[in-house]
């Protein structure tokens, strides 16, 4: 039983909570969350933005297990059941999250929220199923369309995004790391914060110029070598078969399909630190076996 004072001291940790977040502090925090925790775990205000917080730094199993023990509670909060299902999601356990939002759905049928991750969750099962290229850039407009504000971002980081006009996931992919720090108030907790937020899935800052650029690069290769099909444009380049040393450069550039290897130049393979000639032209021979070569600078 927790006693007047625990509870005193509980509301007096969570102001502080309030206040550490305000100035950007998000790990300590976390810790005046833990220690609010230990001594009211039964406070779903706190369990709550605990679980929160843990999902934030990483600790999704710890995370998953206390938004568990809130959705067994009658009624169940809508933030839990729709957070516990993106936990569930991102580690790949789709009935679970199908399960849950359910739940939330057969209460409130008509939950925007709801709808949009249950719309994702769906569109996740049928890409593990069926590979269904169409669907799969369905539920990425879906995701890329959400709002910042679906996210459990800290208030300074939302006010920060709304003041720059960034309105959703999509938004965000566009802005590079560079440009969210020059803003005012802007600074490297805030920034983390919304790289763990974007990495849970699976995306990156800059990554839309990024895909825009890898786009054009391989429109380059289709025009270069149109009698080659798609398949193996986008074959892995471990089929290659290369040896270790080409087979690491790649990695260093993110290279991972046979496409995306065309559509580099001499010049961008020879900037790497040791890799030489040898590597150059075994990489150019198994893209010869395979009808395409390195794309050349016009």
């Amino acid at each position: 039983m927790v006693t007047s004072g625990e509870t005193t001291s509980v509301k007096a940790l969570l102001e502080k909570v309030r206040q550490q977040v305000a100035a950007g502090h998000m790990e300590a925090a976390l810790d005046r969350l833990e220690e609010a925790y230990r001594l009211d775990p039964k406070n779903q205000e706190v369990a709550f933005k605990l679980a929160w917080y843990l999902d934030l730094h990483g600790e999704d199993e710890r995370a998953i297990e206390i938004y568990e023990a809130l959705s067994d509670l009658t009624p169940t909060h809508e933030g839990v059941l729709l957070n516990l299902s993106v936990l569930y999601e991102d580690g790949g356990f789709y009935d679970d999250a199908e399960e849950v939002l359910h739940r939330l759905l057969t209460s409130k049928p008509n939950h925007p929220r709801g709808r949009i991750y249950y719309q994702h969750i769906d569109g996740s099962t049928d890409m593990v199923i069926q590979d269904d290229p169409e669907k799969r850039f369905l539920n990425r407009n879906i995701l890329l369309d959400t709002p910042v504000t679906d996210f459990e971002l800290s208030v300074r980081a939302r006010n920060c995004l709304r003041k720059m006009n960034i309105r959703t996931l999509g938004d965000l992919l566009k802005t590079s790391e560079e440009s969210l720090l020059s803003y005012k108030n802007f600074g490297e907790t805030s920034l983390e914060e919304i790289k763990v937020m974007l990495a849970r899935k699976g995306l990156r800052l800059g990554q839309a110029s990024e895909d825009l650029a890898h786009a054009r690069r391989l429109e380059m290769v289709r025009a270069a070598a149109p009698n080659v099909p798609e398949s193996v444009l986008n074959q892995s380049v471990e089929d290659l078969e290369l040896s270790v040393r080409a087979a690491r450069a790649l990695e260093r550039l993110n290279i991972t399909t046979v496409g995306d290897l065309a559509s580099r130049t001499e010049a961008e393979m020879l900037g790497l630190s040791n890799f030489g000639e040898t590597s150059l032209n075994e990489i150019k021979q198994r893209l010869a076996e395979v009808g395409l070569a390195l794309r050349k600078v016009t």
